[in-house]
């Protein structure tokens, strides 16, 4: 909130005529939004108010002045909800799992008499049973911890015990038995560790990007304050989406046209595909060759809606290979495709130009 002082700004058509002028627009453009609409000062807007949420300002006014200024008063109100919601997301801990028992239970079973006869549907069906079964019984869960409690990843044991330190100086100078230089001086030593912790951990993080990519943004995601919701949306008529639900198949309806544009073939029969496909006298998905793109999965990477961690893919991909060679090799040879493999979470990220459009 403050007098930007870009009378050549307008805030309906997002134009300007100078570069400095182009530059706050872009800026806008990508994370912030501006909510005053009315002129402040001799019909032009020059007092802004940019959010980088949308619902986060309302009831914004404009009228009146404060003392001799000639600049006119900017009212509004900050929506903010003053409680959080604690996370009830279970997440498994690997450092307690029993991987031995997992390739045992998954090891033990006669893969290809249990999928003999079954479809590619009903054979992913059924390995994702067991599998998901021994990954309750060998892998513990815990519940996320709120923010609140959580201790930060640059906090140390050598670092807790200068805090440690620091509050035994107060409760002394507080009683009188140190002074208030001994205290300041273990507030400087504690603020100085502090800060090099911090920048230590950053600079790990930018460093090791490629490797802990989950790492980094969430380094990133904790220093916002709030969180980037989708804003409204306008369908193809030029109405205004306001539901989450109507936004979510607005834009999962844009982004299968995008993944699966219509192509003008039809697609053959089942029984064509499978005709064609059993003139074949050698499988190409080979076992050997999906043992080495699981043993090449990020497992930083959250699971899908299959439940299935990359992690534990990756741990048993000695045991899994030749079982997810047989259902590819079906699906090839069939053109059936899992249900779960259609699946995907897919987040929207807002580019640039209006919020409004969907495609953007």
């Amino acid at each position: 909130m403050g007098d930007f002082n870009h009378p050549d700004i307008c805030w309906r058509d997002y134009t300007a005529r100078h570069k400095l002028s182009r530059r706050l627009l872009q800026c806008t453009d990508n994370f912030l939004s501006q909510v005053v609409e009315e002129p402040t000062r001799k019909g032009v807007l020059l007092d802004l108010a940019l959010t980088n949420r949308e619902g986060l300002v309302g009831d914004t006014k404009v009228g009146g002045s404060l003392g001799c200024s000639d600049h006119k008063m900017v009212e509004f109100r900050m929506l903010q909800e003053r409680s959080k919601a604690t996370s009830r997301i279970a997440t498994p801990v690997f450092g307690r799992a029993d991987f031995g028992l997992f390739r045992d239970l998954i090891g033990g079973i006669s893969w290809v008499k249990a999928l003999e006869g079954r479809r590619v549907q009903e054979s992913w069906l059924v390995f994702k049973h067991h599998f998901l079964q021994a990954q309750e019984r060998c892998i513990p869960m815990s519940k996320k911890c709120t923010k609140r409690g959580r201790r930060p990843a640059w906090v140390n044991k050598e670092l807790l015990a200068k805090f440690r330190q620091k509050k035994k100086v107060h409760r002394m100078w507080k009683r009188g038995q140190a002074t208030w230089e001994n205290y300041r001086n273990a507030v400087r030593v504690c603020r100085d560790a502090a800060r090099k912790a911090k920048a230590q951990l950053e600079l790990s993080l930018a460093r090791h990007v490629k490797d802990n990519r989950k790492g980094f943004f969430k380094c990133i995601s904790s220093k916002r304050k709030t969180r980037e919701n989708v804003g409204l949306l306008l369908k193809g008529a030029g109405a205004l989406v306001t539901r989450d639900t109507e936004k979510a198949v607005l834009l999962n309806s844009g982004n299968s046209e995008i993944l699966n544009p219509g192509s003008p073939h039809e697609s053959r029969s089942l029984e064509v595909r499978e005709k064609v496909q059993r003139r074949e006298d050698f499988p190409l998905v080979e076992e050997d060759r999906i043992r080495d793109l699981l043993g090449r999965l990020d497992i930083h990477k959250s699971m899908g809606p299959d439940r299935m961690h990359l992690r534990v893919l990756r741990e048993l991909a000695d045991v899994v290979a030749k079982l997810l060679s047989i259902i590819s090799e079906r699906s090839r040879r069939t053109g059936e495709v899992p249900e779960d493999w259609r699946k995907a979470k897919v987040t929207p990220v807002f580019k640039n130009g209006k919020k409004e459009d969907p495609g953007n």
